[in-house]
């Protein structure tokens, strides 16, 4: 069973920065696409970002674009999210998902974590 865990949610102020973890046990994590998504109260869960196998190509949502980046460990079978110039309209519950193929959209996603809120106050 392949499990994921997020880590490193929580409350900050517009401006600030937060990195979030998500620790990925029970499979091979190399083989796996990564992505992180987000739902905000009374909203779609969103795509955020997604980053390949090898950590060698990434992608990224336009509304985070330049703020957000996301990288992997292969070694401790990580995938963060390092988030800087956080919005209050970044609220939501960010979650980390796996997809043995290549896809990075919600509906391609293999596997998915519990989630961990992001509030950040104007």
């Amino acid at each position: 069973q392949v499990l994921l865990v997020e880590s490193g949610g929580g409350l900050v102020q517009a401006g600030d920065s937060l990195r979030l973890s998500c620790a990925v046990s029970g499979g091979t994590f190399s083989i796996y696409t990564m992505g992180w998504f987000r739902q905000a109260p009374g909203k779609e869960r969103e795509f955020v970002a997604a980053i390949r196998r090898s950590g060698g190509s990434t992608y990224y949502a336009d509304s985070v674009k330049g703020r957000f980046t996301i990288s992997r460990d292969n070694t401790k079978n990580t995938v963060y999210l390092q988030m800087n110039s956080l919005k209050p309209e970044d609220t939501a519950v960010y979650y980390c998902a796996a997809n043995i193929g290549m896809g990075v959209s919600p509906s391609h996603m293999d596997y998915w974590g519990k989630g961990t809120l992001v509030t950040v106050s104007s």
